[in-house]
């Protein structure tokens, strides 16, 4: 039976700000649930305010073992004011740039899952420069333009354990479907023509893959 999370952890997911359908996140949560097997920690780039956190903070309590969040907190470029994505809410009145960190917080208060989340503040591939443990799932939902997305995925994969999951959102084939443009999908694309990923699923915009070997 594929893992579902409890009504309050759902509740808390669709109330939390943020763009990931219910759908979506139903096979986030079953990918990260699933990936918890490994006992290492599961790891997400682009926390925005936290809505696709819940999901991966209980799948780690579920498992024993810690969610990880990677996210300056700044935004990404589809967030800027006067783009479409912009949630004037999320800007800091003093310095005037946005500053999702406190909204994070708080969706994980709510939610009560402060514990089981660590949340790394800083642009992703300092952060991942620095990184050297195994995790057992990459979730990537960073940056939209080919230069973050593929400074995601060369950051991370390597971390990634062999038989662990990585998962892409925001994956269109076709660049009609989405403004923001492909480079997730093109990401997608790459990790299955190294030949070390294998497709586990795909719903709507969101793919797993599982590392079946070394290269990325």
């Amino acid at each position: 039976m594929t893992a579902a999370p409890e009504p309050e952890i759902l509740a808390a997911f669709e109330a939390a700000k943020g763009f990931m359908p219910p759908h979506e996140g139903l096979a986030l949560y079953a990918a990260a649930v699933e990936a918890g097997r490994f006992g290492l920690p599961l790891l997400e780039v682009g926390t925005y305010c936290g809505r696709s956190t819940i999901l991966l903070a209980d799948a780690a309590r579920r498992a024993g073992v810690t969610a990880l969040t990677v996210d300056h907190h700044r935004g990404s470029e589809e967030q800027q004011p006067g783009w479409d994505y912009h949630d004037p809410a999320t800007v800091d009145p003093e310095t005037g740039l946005m500053d999702t960190l406190p909204t994070f917080r708080r969706t994980l208060h709510r939610a009560g899952l402060e514990d089981h989340v660590i949340a790394l503040v800083g642009r992703s591939p300092q952060v991942a420069a620095v990184w050297n443990s195994p995790v057992g799932l990459v979730f990537v939902d960073g940056g939209h333009t080919d230069e973050h997305a593929n400074a995601d995925y060369e950051g991370w994969v390597p971390h990634l354990a062999e038989g662990g999951l990585l998962a892409i959102h925001d994956v269109f084939p076709d660049p009609r479907d989405e403004f923001t443009g492909q480079a997730p999908y093109r990401i997608y694309l790459r990790a299955l023509a190294s030949g070390a990923f294998t497709e586990v699923s795909a719903t709507d915009s969101l793919r797993v893959l599982r590392r079946t070997g070394a290269g990325i």
